[in-house]
């Protein structure tokens, strides 16, 4: 950093100069970003762990207890922040692969999406009443347990597999009988 000792500045800055805000973010981001860009960081983020370690400068009360240790500071900080980021990274859950484009909703997918379940849930309703109530708790999200069905059915535990292939199939076969194939 070549406009001045960064302890110097940090001092003055902290005491309201904008000058030595200005020298000191314009000094020493480039080290800021330097370390955050090492941890493989796209462009925004790296930017934004930038601005989170000058942010918490600021927003130290008394200061640093030593101006003079500035870079390192900021270095460590810029670490700790970069690797929250790549944390919180790991934590997200995509929603939509975006490289599959069968994937992507489009006005004529959800409207076949619609007639589909328009079709299923018609043919659900043709069934008698213990098979309607198996079907819609097993297209609960998330679906009912084996137990769950069976106390709410009031069946054996047991009986719930072999319940569920018997419904099943008579779904398919109705649906089969008005030219919707399984495919």
């Amino acid at each position: 950093m070549s406009d001045g000792d960064p302890g110097e500045l940090l001092t003055r800055a902290l005491g309201g100069d904008e000058v030595a805000w200005r020298l000191l973010v314009r000094g020493l981001s480039a080290l800021v970003l330097a370390v955050a860009k090492s941890y493989r960081l796209g462009e925004a983020d790296a930017f934004d762990v930038c601005q989170h370690t000058w942010l918490s400068l600021t927003q130290l009360p008394a200061g640093l207890r030593d101006p003079a240790k500035l870079p390192g500071w900021l270095a460590t900080t810029a670490r700790r922040q970069a690797l929250r980021v790549l944390s919180a990274r790991n934590r997200e859950i995509p929603c939509m692969d975006r490289e599959d484009p069968a994937a992507v909703l489009t006005p004529e997918s959800s409207l076949l999406r619609a007639e589909r379940d328009r079709v299923l849930w018609e043919a659900v309703a043709r069934l008698p009443e213990r098979e309607r109530e198996l079907v819609r708790l097993l297209s609960r999200i998330p679906p009912a347990s084996h137990a769950e069905i069976a106390a709410h059915l009031g069946i054996p535990p047991g009986s719930v597999g072999p319940l569920r292939r018997r419904v099943l199939n008579r779904l398919r076969r109705l649906l089969e009988i008005e030219g919707y194939d399984h495919a």
